[in-house]
């Protein structure tokens, strides 16, 4: 037998002697996991996150799907998207796709489906593999067929808490009380609600959600979230036996990086000796060589935050009226009038989500909307993206030399045209594709103007910047 199930066979023209001969030869089939990402920044716990998908999986591949300059909280990354690849690839990533923009700016549910989308349309992912805070993929896989097939009162009641000016989760979560208490299911109500109060847990149960929804073949696989709280603010403490493996949250690196104490504005400046002592604290969180990329570029292309876009913003709000504001993703009526309606809009971009938030309105809502705001993203044209399948491309941001031949799987495989040059894109897609793709590039260009306008450094437009390829 030429092969096993393990193998396949593959026919390949072989010139001898003047003739074309057909040689099989054995091949071995690979197996590739998905990651859903932001790397904002790449740390220790990212890291852990890859190897332990490997070795779960038994993969021998990792794509990363990956937001670019703008993640989903609603805030700019702290550093470019290609600084985050290069950071990806060196610590074992294989090929990173960028998440188109209005994609990685959206809510959880629409998040999901853009990322799955592409993982999905790849044609060649096997695993999606996903941190959560509970670990137990049937408990979320519990959790995601009830979200899909809700209960017939279930939207009334939702609609009704909403009116009277809860927030979407608050009232989710009476709704779903008020469910349990009066079905015969009431045994089940603690440990189902605890799920939903962890942000990694309700990805996780959108990630499920999409699978079902796409009927993708992509298998899900979850990793119990090791030590720190992704809402954590302090770094964890290291130490000389596990200074390799301190895992802080993003969010306490970050605010680290930006020397930010949580009572402090986070407007002030920082010094040079701020930020020299920033890097240092959080050595012990990152891998070396994330180290050494955000030594070298500190204070000359990062960190960039939401207030950078503060002026941009207060432009925006005075330029729109009520009813133009509601054409925007994330904005009712309600908000659109409360932001025409403030007495002063010579504050921050964080100083105006703090007056725009209210008892029915999260912050991150908030900031989601300021940043579709900012960046053009209409309820139009992520509507029509919606409804005509999600993403239509396969943007590379970067890839390992060594695995190439993932992209000649891809096109072989999967159902979208691979983006490698944004200036040759009009060949390839149609006007819908070139519609999401001019977003991605609005993104990062307002992007790179705002790291010029603060460092003075220029980083390339997206037509100049080739992917990001590492040896």
């Amino acid at each position: 037998m030429l092969f096993s199930s393990f193998y396949i066979g593959r026919n390949i023209p072989y010139a001898y002697q003047g003739m074309i001969w057909h040689v099989t030869i054995k091949e071995k089939i690979m197996k590739v996991v998905g990651l859903i990402t932001e790397y904002n920044p790449f740390h220790n716990g990212h890291k852990h996150h890859i190897e332990e998908a490997k070795r779960i999986c038994d993969a021998d591949y990792v794509i990363a799907v990956m937001s670019g300059n703008f993640v989903q909280r609603g805030s700019p990354s702290i550093i470019d998207k290609y600084s985050r690849t290069a950071m990806a690839l060196r610590n074992g990533v294989d090929l990173v796709l960028e998440i188109p923009v209005c994609y990685a700016t959206a809510s959880a549910e629409y998040f999901a489906l853009g990322a799955v989308s592409l993982l999905n349309k790849t044609g060649i992912v096997d695993y999606l593999c996903f941190g959560s805070e509970v670990g137990d993929l049937s408990l979320l896989k519990n959790a995601a067929d009830f979200f899909t097939n809700l209960p017939r009162d279930y939207d009334k009641t939702m609609s009704e808490l909403l009116k009277t000016g809860l927030s979407y989760p608050h009232a989710r979560m009476k709704t779903l009380h008020q469910y349990f208490t009066q079905s015969d299911q009431e045994g089940d109500q603690q440990g189902f609600l605890s799920v939903l109060t962890e942000p990694n847990n309700i990805l996780g149960i959108e990630y499920m959600k999409a699978l079902k929804c796409l009927s993708s073949p992509i298998q899900p696989i979850t990793i119990k979230r090791k030590s720190a709280h992704y809402h954590d603010r302090e770094l964890a403490i290291d130490s000389e036996a596990n200074k390799d493996t301190t895992i802080s949250s993003a969010t306490a690196i970050r605010n680290k990086i930006h020397n930010t104490d949580p009572k402090k504005p986070r407007s002030l400046p920082s010094t040079s000796n701020d930020c020299i002592s920033a890097l240092s604290h959080i050595k012990a969180s990152i891998p070396e060589n994330v180290y050494e990329l955000l030594e070298k570029d500190y204070q000359k292309t990062f960190p960039i935050t939401e207030d950078d876009f503060s002026q941009i913003i207060q432009y925006k709000l005075l330029s729109e009226d009520s009813r133009s504001l509601t054409t925007y993703v994330d904005i009712t009526s309600d908000l659109a009038n409360r932001m025409k309606n403030l007495r002063n809009y010579n504050l921050s971009f964080t100083q105006l989500a703090q007056e725009l938030k209210s008892k029915n309105l999260t912050l991150t809502r908030i900031n989601r909307s300021l940043i579709h705001l900012l960046l053009n993203i209409k309820k139009s044209q992520f509507t029509e993206y919606n409804q005509k399948g999600y993403v239509p491309y396969a943007r590379i941001l970067g890839i390992k030399k060594e695995a190439s031949h993932l992209l000649r799987s891809m096109e072989e495989k999967g159902a979208l045209p691979i983006i490698t040059k944004p200036s040759k894109a009009s060949h390839q897609l149609d006007s819908m594709g070139m519609q999401m793709l001019s977003e991605d590039i609005f993104a990062a260009h307002v992007y790179n103007q705002m790291v010029y306008h603060k460092y003075q450094t220029i980083i390339p437009n997206e037509y100049q910047h080739g992917i990001t390829i590492i040896d």
